[in-house]
């Protein structure tokens, strides 16, 4: 259990070091939350390590995107900020909106849902490139080329003029 939870707050710090400082929710907050979605999580056979902190982070990922548009609709202009060059080596321009990347995330999970399991593994789990191949059965090339074109098209979706073009 405490390599879990060592594990689950190494995530959510990747979560929470993109925050603006004195924010409300706090790392373990989202551990914990996170923690109690999972432990109710009955149907789920789980496959593996990268699996189970594969689900992890997209619970964590969920928590804060409810939390940003509740901000939003209680103040105009709120919401929570999140910068993918941090944490992650996608060039996005720096404090994308963490609700416009949840957004992007569903867009491109209806294009390839590969590739949006990729970015949540790699960006939002930490995950290496062999441990996401491990998770998603596939080959280590697949995962680095799934990255590098979800990099690409999350670039797009993300910058400014990336919705103009379509």
């Amino acid at each position: 259990m405490p390599l879990v939870h060592r594990e689950l707050h190494r995530i959510a710090r990747r979560y929470m070091v993109a925050e603006r400082p004195g924010h409300i929710l706090q790392t373990t907050a989202l551990v914990n939350e996170a923690y109690l979605r999972l432990i109710d999580c009955k149907n789920v056979e789980w496959q593996s390590r990268a699996h189970f902190f594969g689900l992890a982070a997209q619970i964590m990922r969920h928590i804060l995107v409810d939390f940003a548009r509740a901000q939003a609709r209680e103040k105009r202009g709120g919401g929570l900020k999140v910068s993918l060059s941090n944490a992650a080596n996608i060039d996005t321009e720096q404090g994308a909106d963490l609700v416009a990347l949840d957004d992007a995330l569903q867009a491109l999970e209806k294009l390839d849902s590969r590739q949006a399991r990729v970015v949540e593994l790699r960006f939002f789990a930490g995950l290496s490139l062999d441990e996401t191949a491990e998770a998603l059965k596939v080959s280590v090339g697949t995962v680095r080329r799934d990255w590098s074109l979800a990099e690409a098209w999350l670039y797009r979706e993300l910058s400014e003029g990336g919705r103009d073009d379509a």
